[in-house]
């Protein structure tokens, strides 16, 4: 049974052009073909139709094998490409397969050809399957990644709403019974005479005056964890100083910040997305690292934001760095993949931990590779 095949010979002889398509017909291939000799033949065959495989002279007149496989690179097609040659030495080979030939052989000697292009064809038939399933997994990370910044964006809207419904609606609510709870205190102390009871309603009007402060302060710091109104209304650089020094008063460990920085060409949602990558660094050093000091250093150079945080404590492990369960690192590096940055964490025994943050900035350059890594 005859298998079609469609051919393209690059071949300024018809002789020999002749001679493979017999090769090819012994073979019980029925090949479709056509020749070409020059570099504008080959690229207009290119474009007319779609082609199993390329057999070629090694050189010609006007044209070789090597420009012939540049072009069909440049053409962005993966075609096997087979040398059929008069004449080749080790080295002309060796060079030929560098350029990107599939086989190569004499003319003299074709027993070859049919069983190379049965090969080189199913070759490439696994190929385009491993490219569209590299395609497909990349477009399924893509799609991920755009389900985590729509959700990142959902998830910072809603905790900005509920930040300002707590601040202002249980802290004006809370704020109102403490000055009922005053007006009512100061008529029971106007009252003449003294009592025992008088005495314990005034003890239980202060207590709850107290718990009253207790509930607004709390309140505050609940919507300040849910989103710090100094991010949004001061910006990126003011939040962060102000964290590094909440960081420092709550957990005692040094926290210094250097900078010269004022103002940083990041929009609210970039902005939001190092400021949460900060948050998750110091988070880490009070859960996991057992450090007295920490030092973050904050730059701008070439269009681009530095941010290097190091601490002192023990240092993380490469274990740690690569485990998968490793919550707050992937989502570190999830954010630092939808800014299109990267993120690299190392760390030495006893010697600390190192993580080195770098973003494009507004009409910045983009990094060669999106990829975070460690």
């Amino acid at each position: 049974m005859e298998k079609s095949l469609r051919v393209l010979i690059v071949e300024d002889s018809e002789d020999d052009t002749a001679l493979v398509l017999e090769t090819l017909k012994e073979r019980d291939f029925h090949p479709v073909y056509k020749r070409v000799e020059t570099p504008e033949e080959l690229i207009d065959a290119l474009r007319q139709s779609p082609w199993d495989v390329v057999v070629s002279d090694y050189t010609m007149p006007r044209f070789n094998a090597l420009a012939a496989m540049r072009l069909i690179k440049e053409a962005g097609l993966d075609i096997p490409f087979i040398i059929v040659t008069g004449s080749i030495g080790e080295e002309i080979a060796v060079r030929a397969m560098k350029a990107g030939a599939h086989d190569y052989m004499m003319k003299d000697n074709l027993s070859r050809l049919s069983p190379a292009i049965e090969r080189e064809m199913q070759e490439a038939v696994r190929r385009r399957q491993h490219r569209q399933a590299d395609d497909e997994l990349k477009n399924s990370r893509q799609q991920l990644r755009d389900l985590a910044a729509r959700l990142n964006s959902i998830r910072e809207k809603e905790r900005a709403w509920i930040s300002r419904e707590i601040h202002d609606e249980l802290g004006q609510l809370f704020t109102s019974i403490k000055y009922e709870l005053s007006l009512l205190r100061k008529r029971i102390v106007k009252q003449e005479g003294h009592s025992e009871a008088k005495t314990d309603i005034e003890e239980r009007l202060k207590s709850t005056s107290d718990m009253v402060d207790t509930a607004i302060k709390t309140v505050q710091k609940i919507a300040t964890e849910l989103r710090p109104g100094i991010l949004d209304d001061l910006g990126l650089m003011a939040a962060i100083e102000w964290q590094a020094s909440e960081f420092q008063q709550r957990t005692g460990i040094a926290c210094r910040l250097h900078t010269d920085l004022q103002i940083v060409q990041l929009d609210r949602e970039q902005a939001t997305a190092v400021f949460r990558i900060f948050q998750e660094v110091l988070t880490n050093i009070v859960r996991h690292a057992g450090a007295t000091r920490v030092e973050i250093r904050i730059k701008e150079k070439a269009g681009r934001l530095y941010v290097d945080i190091k601490d002192n404590g023990r240092g993380i492990t490469t274990e740690e760095r690569s485990n998968p369960k490793s919550l707050g690192l992937l989502g570190m590096r999830e954010r630092v993949l939808l800014l299109n940055g990267e993120i690299r964490i190392s760390g030495a025994p006893k010697k600390g931990t190192h993580v080195h943050l770098k973003i494009p900035l507004k009409g910045g350059p983009p990094f060669a590779s999106p990829e975070a890594g460690d």
